[in-house]
Order: structure tokens, then C-alpha cells, then sequence
């Protein structure tokens, strides 16, 4: 613990050390404010973690983002050893954030409306879906070779007929979205549901319980963890699609604007982008974790 925090302070220290040294363009306040904060974070983090490891996990990712910050911050505004163009300083990048932040909200809120439809339209379909296959031996055997088959194609060979069979764009959308979180929940259900021990359920029949009871209390429980595995697979392949379906009449998004900026060479804001979309799947993520962990609490 000690060394990884001496590693930590000795990469601030030479950080701080490179943003207040005199240059020409003056001192990057933005990148100093978030620097500072992110210390500020860690050291919270590090004096209030509950367990060793939180306070370990703390200081070695301030250490990694302040190392990142570094080689940026010395690579294009110290030395110029990249392409300006291709690489802007942190400094730009930061200032670009903040003013584009109003815009990217209004982006996410629609990204957050396909994505949403997409992903719980896939979720209410799959799951007991599911749980029927996967229950029912017969139809287990019947329908697997399927799922093999259709399982991988990639969803993004269906923008063609979604654009021609549906009513509009942001129908076509939400469907190339349905099918990328379907088929990972699908799949995982089916075989959480067909990995329940024969024995365990051939015991509950012997207790006479009725098939609902079966269902809540034996075999959703049982396959809860390979149904919360396709759930998280899933919401990772809507993201990956959210791009893709952004491109289908979108006119904004945070996929869209990404891609809309990229093909006018515009990787300033290419670049704010990417952190803002890494932000919004971080908080996600952060959020799944926390539910899932909720619904798994019966095997800590």
C-alpha cells in the first residue's frame, strides 16, 4: 500500500510540477482544476475506503489516469511530438468539454431513448422466452440449433430490411438494438435455466408445489446468474449498436456526434466525445453493478 501510494504522489507531484512550469501558452487551468480534483477524490477514497483493497484500487487508478495525463500533456503542449490535428492538447480538449456539455446532454437523451426501448424490449422478450426453452427439455433440444445459427450473425446485416419493413427511422433503430441485447440474455437464460439440477427440481415436484411456485422460487433463483451475465453482455452490445443505430436518419446523439465530427476531421471533438460517452457507460455500468449485486445478495 505504501509503495502504491509513493508511486501515486511521485506521479502528481511530476504532473503538477509539468502543468506549473512557465510555457508559452500559460498554465492549462482547466487540466490543473481536474487535476487537483481527482487528488482531492483520491485521498478521500484512500482515508475512507472500507477495505484494503478499495483503498489500493484508489490509488492505483489515480495513478494510471495521472500517468495518462502526463504522457498527453507532454506529448502535444510541451514537446509536439504528435500531430496537432490528430492529437489536441488536454487543455483544448477540456475547454471543448465544457463548452459542448449542453449539446452532448441533448445528444444523450436520445441516445437514452433508443437505447432504453432497444434493450428492455429485448429483455422483456428474452427472458421469459428464456425461461420457457430452457424449462421445457423438448423444446430445448428443438430450438438450441437455432440459437447457434442466428445467435452470432451480426445485428447491424438487419439495417437494410429494419429501414424497409418498419414505419420509421427510430423504429429501425430500436430494433438493431433489440436484436444485439436479445440474443445474449436469450441464450444465457435458456442455459442457466437447463443447467439447474435435475435433482433440485425433481424435489420440488415431489412437494407437490404448483408450477408458479416452481418457477419464482426454484428456477428463476437458479438461473438468476447466467440471466444477470446476458443481461450485462446484452446492455454491452446495445452500446456497440448505439452507434450503428444513431446512423439510421439520426440527426444527434452521442454515437452520432462522434461519428458526424469524425468525418469533418474535427478530433478535438472527436476526442470529447469518446470521454463523454466513457463517462455515461461508466455510470451504467456503476449502476447494473449495484443491481446486480442486489439480486445476487444470496451468494455473499
Amino acid at each position: 500500500m505504501k509503495y502504491l501510494v509513493n508511486t501515486q504522489n511521485f506521479v502528481f507531484m511530476t504532473l503538477l510540477a509539468v502543468l506549473l512550469w512557465p510555457s508559452a501558452g500559460g498554465i492549462p487551468r482547466y487540466l490543473l482544476i481536474l487535476v487537483l480534483v481527482l487528488e482531492g477524490v483520491t485521498l478521500l477514497r484512500t482515508f475512507t475506503g472500507r477495505t484494503e483493497a478499495s483503498r489500493q484500487g484508489a490509488g492505483d487508478v489515480a495513478a494510471i489516469i495521472f500517468g495518462v495525463l502526463l504522457a498527453w500533456q507532454l506529448a502535444t503542449a510541451r514537446f509536439g511530438l504528435l500531430d496537432k490535428m490528430l492529437f489536441p492538447t488536454p487543455e483544448s480538449v477540456l475547454r471543448m468539454f465544457v463548452s459542448e456539455l449542453p449539446d452532448m446532454l441533448k445528444g444523450l437523451v436520445n441516445s437514452l431513448i433508443l437505447l432504453v426501448s432497444g434493450y428492455f424490449l429485448a429483455l422483456g422478450t428474452a427472458l421469459p422466452l428464456g425461461l420457457l426453452v430452457g424449462w421445457r427439455s423438448r423444446l430445448f433440444h428443438a430450438v438450441n440449433p437455432f440459437t447457434k445459427v442466428m445467435g452470432p450473425i451480426p445485428p447491424i446485416v438487419y439495417i437494410p430490411y429494419a429501414i424497409a419493413l418498419l414505419p420509421s427511422f427510430r423504429s429501425a433503430s430500436i430494433f438493431i438494438i433489440f436484436i444485439g441485447a436479445f440474443w445474449p440474455i436469450f441464450i444465457n437464460t435458456v442455459h442457466g435455466v437447463f443447467g439447474i439440477p435435475k435433482g433440485l427440481l425433481d424435489s420440488a415436484r415431489v412437494l407437490n408445489l404448483k408450477e408458479r411456485t416452481l418457477l419464482w422460487r426454484i428456477i428463476l433463483p437458479g438461473a438468476m446468474p447466467s440471466i444477470c451475465t446476458g443481461s450485462s453482455l446484452g446492455l454491452l452490445f446495445s452500446f456497440v449498436l448505439l452507434a450503428a443505430a444513431e446512423l439510421i436518419g439520426a440527426n444527434s446523439g452521442i454515437g452520432w456526434y462522434v461519428k458526424n465530427f469524425a468525418d469533418f476531421a474535427d478530433y478535438r471533438r472527436v476526442i470529447v466525445g469518446i470521454i463523454f460517452i466513457g463517462f455515461v457507460v461508466t455510470a451504467i455500468t456503476w449502476g447494473t453493478e449495484r443491481v446486480e449485486k442486489r439480486l445476487l445478495r444470496w451468494r455473499s
